[in-house]
C-alpha cells in the first residue's frame, strides 16, 4: 500500500471534525505512514498542529512499526510482549526513555501491555511499574499477583 494523498486527506477531515475538547490518541499500523518520509513528516506535522497523541506500537519481531516520535505532551505506547524473557529487558530500554521524556516535558504516559498468553501481562505490568517508580519516582500500585489472595478473579 502507498500512502496516498486522499488518506492523508481523509484522516486530517477526520481530525479536523473530531471534537477540540477530547483527548485523541491516533494509532496507525501500515508502515507506509512512517517509511514514505514525507508522508511521516505531513502525518508527524497533523498531529502536532492538532494536539494529537501518536501512539508507538512495540511489537516483538516487527521493528517495522517502531516510530518514536512524541507529538503532544503525552505519550501513549501499546506494548506487545512476546511471552519471552526478552519482554523484561524492552520494558526496561521503555523506563529509560520515559525518564528521558519527562525530562524533556512529558505530561501525560500512557502505557498498555499485552501479549498472546494474557496471564503474564499482569507480571510485566508489575516489572515495568516497579521499575518506572524506581526510576523516575512515580508511586503507582503494581497489580496483584495473578496468585495473591487479594485477586478474585484469579488472574
Amino acid at each position: 500500500m502507498i500512502i496516498k494523498e486522499e488518506n492523508t486527506s481523509r484522516l486530517k477531515l477526520f481530525i479536523e471534525q473530531f471534537p477540540r475538547d477530547l483527548p485523541l490518541a491516533i494509532e496507525l499500523r501500515h508502515t507506509d505512514w512512517f517509511n514514505q518520509p514525507t508522508v511521516a513528516e505531513e502525518l508527524y506535522s497533523i498531529y502536532e498542529e492538532n494536539d494529537i497523541t501518536n501512539i508507538i506500537t512495540d511489537t516483538a519481531g516487527r521493528r517495522d512499526l517502531m516510530h518514536m516520535r512524541l507529538t503532544s505532551s503525552s505519550a501513549f505506547i501499546r506494548y506487545v510482549g512476546a511471552n519471552h524473557i526478552s519482554d523484561y529487558k524492552r520494558l526496561d530500554d521503555w523506563v529509560q526513555l520515559i525518564k528521558v521524556w519527562v525530562g524533556q516535558g512529558l505530561e501525560n504516559l500512557y502505557f498498555f501491555i499485552h501479549q498472546n498468553l494474557e496471564v503474564e501481562s499482569p507480571l510485566l505490568a508489575a516489572h515495568f511499574i516497579e521499575q518506572l517508580n524506581n526510576e523516575i519516582g512515580t508511586q503507582i500500585k503494581k497489580p496483584d499477583s495473578p496468585n495473591s489472595k487479594n485477586n478474585p478473579l484469579g488472574f
